[in-house]
């Protein structure tokens, strides 16, 4: 918290109307900062947004958050979302393995009501999909985990699966758990995922508190939440929003403040945040402002692929389900969500899809319809109204061992100019929680720069 109070009139330019940016435009107009938030697209979101497509309502890809995203859930609370996207009250997580005989198995990974690490004892020797020698090998893993700091630097240089490995844990282990979580959660297999994060990951969501992993999840297209509620929220608390413009420079002004070119007119500001992705952050960085502005480009990016199925009857009684045994991963019931009003419309979520994110949808349905029969016996026979496919080929930044060296703070070298991104050193991978948390990060540090008092908004250290 500052304890200076500056009422001179502030304006700050917000570049980038995604998660990130949206947050710190609330945060800033909040404290009583005049904001425009400019974004090149038509809509808000950033790349957690929806599309219509005939008479459905569209995600662009499947989006969860965990109970202990703290940050997200802020999010949904003050843009009135919260009921929109409800947690489970317990992690249940329904597992299908079909690469052993005798037709698909079901598994749970589920928690119960007792204090970590017990929590979650009982699920794992229920764990069908391990054997007895593999869920004690998890258990020792587990407790050493616990007791490692992801913040240590050491971690960041080294793999996650090395790290498994040198901890008893086989290539089966890595396939059925620590991977069906990793995955989903780091954009990435454990072999080409920072230890750092890795360990962020599943201390914070497995380790931390009991209902931590709780899931939750959008019952909404995401566009209500990110774009038109978000919207609202923006308008009440002052903040001009211009989308379908385009920043082409942004410059230092010699007596202080900033200059930010739109479409070829001068914005003036008092500061500004870069809130777009690393690439496009280093495109308007002016000189000076990292000491290494170049190592934003060696962060790498990671794609994800989702493919869009609509049964004419329902074949999945589960919200979602994760696979093994298969090349699908997860698979989500977004029906009702998108408002198809008969049969059933199923998500397959597909992360690190680096080796088929540009395959033909011709391929993809080849594919990947044969193996949803496999899984769920009771598409068999069904008509498959629909097919078709979504691809963010830079989804997130690729969480590679030393990503966490080239992930730059919220501020800059140069007065008045701010960066906020999931790929900005949140601690997090890129998730929406990162998003949220750097858009804090940010805010915080305009204000702290303006002289204007503040709270963080989870109660951390501003």
């Amino acid at each position: 918290m500052t304890t200076a109070d500056d009422s001179r009139p502030r304006h700050a330019v917000v570049v980038g109307a995604g998660l990130a940016g949206i947050t710190a435009a609330l945060q800033l107009a909040d404290a009583g900062v005049r904001v425009t938030l400019l974004e090149g697209r038509p809509r808000l979101g950033g790349l957690a947004f929806s599309f219509r497509r005939g008479d459905l309502t569209v995600d662009n890809g499947q989006h969860v958050y965990l109970r202990c995203c703290t940050a997200y859930r802020w999010f949904l609370d003050r843009v009135d979302g919260a009921a929109l996207a409800p947690l489970q009250d317990r992690l249940d997580v329904p597992v299908l393995d079909v690469g052993r005989a005798g037709g698909p198995r079901l598994g749970r990974l589920r928690r119960n009501a007792l204090p970590v690490p017990l929590h979650l004892a009982a699920g794992l020797a229920a764990y069908p999909h391990l054997s007895v020698a593999e869920r004690l090998s998890v258990g020792r893993a587990a407790l050493a985990l616990k007791r490692l700091d992801p913040a240590d630097p050491a971690l960041d240089g080294i793999d996650f699966a090395t790290w498994l490995g040198l901890h008893g844990q086989s290539d089966r282990t890595i396939e059925a758990l620590w991977d069906l979580v990793g995955v989903a959660t780091l954009n990435a297999t454990a072999a080409h995922a920072s230890m750092g994060l890795a360990a962020m990951v599943f201390k914070t969501g497995l380790l931390s508190e009991a209902g931590a992993a709780d899931i939750g999840w959008a019952r909404v297209p995401l566009g209500e939440l990110h774009d038109t509620l978000a919207r609202k929220a923006l308008d009440s608390a002052g903040v001009r929003t211009e989308t379908r413009v385009r920043v082409s420079a942004v410059s230092r002004v010699a007596e202080g403040g900033w200059h930010v070119e739109v479409d070829g007119e001068r914005l003036d500001a008092d500061a500004v945040v870069l809130a777009v992705a690393q690439q496009e952050a280093h495109g308007l960085l002016p000189d000076g402002a990292l000491d290494a502005p170049d190592r934003l480009l060696d962060i790498g990016t990671a794609p994800i692929l989702n493919m869009h199925v609509v049964y004419d009857r329902a074949v999945l009684r589960r919200p979602f389900f994760a696979a093994l045994g298969s090349p699908v991963q997860w698979v989500f019931d977004r029906t009702e969500s998108s408002g198809l009003k008969e049969g059933q419309y199923l998500a397959v979520s597909q992360s690190a899809a680096e080796d088929e994110i540009d395959t033909p949808v011709s391929e993809l349905r080849a594919r990947y319809l044969p193996e949803l029969e496999r899984l769920l016996p009771a598409s068999r026979g069904a008509e498959v109204r629909d097919f078709f496919v979504t691809r963010e080929r830079t989804a997130t930044f690729a969480p590679t061992p030393g990503v966490g060296r080239l992930r730059p703070a919220a501020r800059t070298r140069v007065p008045g100019l701010f960066l906020a991104g999931a790929w900005t050193a949140t601690g997090w991978p890129a998730t929406m929680e990162s998003a949220v948390r750097s858009g804090f990060n940010a805010a915080g540090a305009v204000l702290s720069e303006l002289g204007r008092r503040h709270e963080h908004p989870l109660q951390e250290a501003a």
